[in-house]
């Protein structure tokens, strides 16, 4: 886990802690990297409550409640499944703000639409759910650093909106 990383989870750390929120995280190709960051510091559980790690499609819908239909229409890689993944996390903790990361990590998966590094992210709070999809460049560490490094920077805006 790289300085900056630990760094933005702290950062996103003060901040829920600053609002009394607490963080859930649901996970497909991060395979819970972003849950591994944030209890890289100490203090965490003050706002830290779960991490769901959903690699398989079955998890997402067992765990999550995503609709089996909803992947089988858009693919687990889609925003639609990562707005459903942050929800349940949501549905299915304590936690006050969730988000999501499903994608093609690579070096092989991808789809016509959907190369390798293909991420799509969910953030969801207070009855809104907020979904991206970036493409990253580089190797699959590359691509799952990447994706942990935008979810929590987003995280971070999103906790520091008004």
């Amino acid at each position: 886990m790289t300085n900056d990383i630990v760094d933005l989870a702290a950062q996103a750390g003060r901040a829920l802690r600053a609002r009394g929120w607490l963080l859930a995280t649901a996970e497909s190709c991060t395979g819970g990297a972003v849950a591994q960051a944030v209890t890289e510091v100490a203090g965490a559980s003050a706002w830290f409550e779960c991490g769901f790690v959903t690699y398989s499609n079955d998890a997402k819908t067992r765990l999550l409640g995503v609709p089996a239909a909803l992947i089988a229409r858009h693919g687990a890689v889609s925003e639609e499944v990562a707005a459903a993944m942050a929800s349940g996390a949501l549905a299915n903790s304590s936690a006050h703000i969730a988000l999501s990361t499903t994608g093609i990590a690579g070096p092989t998966g991808a789809v016509p639409g959907k190369p390798v590094g293909t991420v799509c992210f969910g953030w969801s709070h207070a009855g809104h759910t907020h979904t991206e999809r970036l493409v990253f460049g580089g190797d699959r560490h590359a691509v799952r650093e990447q994706s942990v490094r935008h979810a929590l920077q987003a995280l971070l805006r999103l906790i520091q909106t008004p």
